[in-house]
């Protein structure tokens, strides 16, 4: 599985950083970035957490 984030709803207020900090990261300039293409099975329940607290519904996995 993947993340997919759209960025135009994205507001890089770094909840999905706090649940999965080694899949999601911020920027110098608070810009959010996916860490890995496929998301580590051993993380996928982190970046689900992440995906369904994202209070702009942002994230998504496909």
């Amino acid at each position: 599985m993947k993340v997919s984030v759209d960025f135009d709803q994205c507001e890089a207020n770094g909840i999905c950083v706090g649940y999965a900090p080694d899949v999601f990261e911020l920027d110098d300039e608070d810009n959010l970035h996916v860490t890995s293409g496929d998301v580590p099975d051993d993380q996928l329940d982190d970046v689900k957490t992440a995906v369904a607290q994202c209070p702009k519904a942002a994230l998504k996995l496909v």
